[in-house]
């Protein structure tokens, strides 16, 4: 892996040598803004601060216009499902596709895939097994934690996350059902707060009658991808949450 990745910073540093000759001739802030994407992709594996641990409930994925298709293995469990493990920076950027020469192998995780099928399963339309979903997430976000978590752990970290982090049965401990019915953000974001000991950041969605429902919730993890932390820095935005929003069933 260190050939590969050593090969593709060499090819993105002669890219940026000859962009600096260039940059006379061309728009000073074009070439200012090339050299930060070029910048950003070079950064090391473990250039990165934190990460989020992202779940989200597929009652509030698939009420939505676009809907969503049960996986090819059958519809998952009525639980929160992972979104994904993401590496973020605490100016509230992030790394994304760190090695190219590195793209998701399911042979390495072939161990895991009954657990992600059941805790890790993609909703997207047309049905599918989740390789794609999981291909996705180990490209854009998994690379860029490579020197710390390779695949097999990078998947194991996030599944182990999703066990300790049991946000279902922390929101139903506080009263807190997937019944259709309103409840404030607050009491969520207190409710999962007491249960995991960290504050967490609540995103949401709007189904098809124009209500904003509990969509994703955020949590962060150390880089070592184990423990839970409090978040340096929350996404930006009010996550597209009203004071009150709908937890539907699924």
């Amino acid at each position: 892996m260190g050939t590969k990745f050593n090969r593709s910073v060499l090819i993105k540093l002669l890219l940026l040598q000859c962009l600096s000759v260039l940059s006379e001739a061309q728009d000073s802030d074009f070439f200012y803004f090339v050299q930060q994407v070029t910048d950003t992709s070079m950064s090391e594996a473990q250039d990165f601060d934190f990460f989020y641990f992202v779940q989200q409930w597929p009652g509030s994925y698939c009420d939505t216009s676009q809907s969503c298709c049960y996986p090819t293995t059958g519809k998952p469990p009525s639980d929160f499902g992972i979104h994904g493990l993401w590496p973020n920076y605490k100016n509230g950027s992030y790394p994304s596709y760190c090695d190219p020469d590195n793209p998701y192998d399911e042979s390495e995780i072939s161990d895991l895939i009954s657990s992600m099928q059941e805790n890790w399963a993609s909703l997207s339309c047309p049905s599918n097994n989740g390789s794609t979903f999981w291909s996705h997430e180990w490209e854009k976000h998994g690379t860029c934690s490579e020197s710390v978590l390779d695949q097999h752990g990078y998947f194991q970290a996030a599944l182990k996350l999703k066990s300790k982090v049991d946000l279902l049965q922390i929101l139903q401990s506080a009263g807190i059902n997937p019944d259709g019915r309103n409840y404030t953000v607050s009491v969520i974001a207190s409710a999962i707060r007491d249960g995991i000991g960290y504050t967490p950041w609540i995103a949401c969605n709007v189904d098809v009658a124009g209500n904003r429902q509990l969509y994703e919730v955020y949590v962060c993890v150390d880089t070592s991808g184990s423990s839970l932390i409090e978040c340096p820095v929350f996404p930006q935005g009010d996550g597209k949450c009203t004071s009150s929003v709908e937890f539907p069933a699924f």
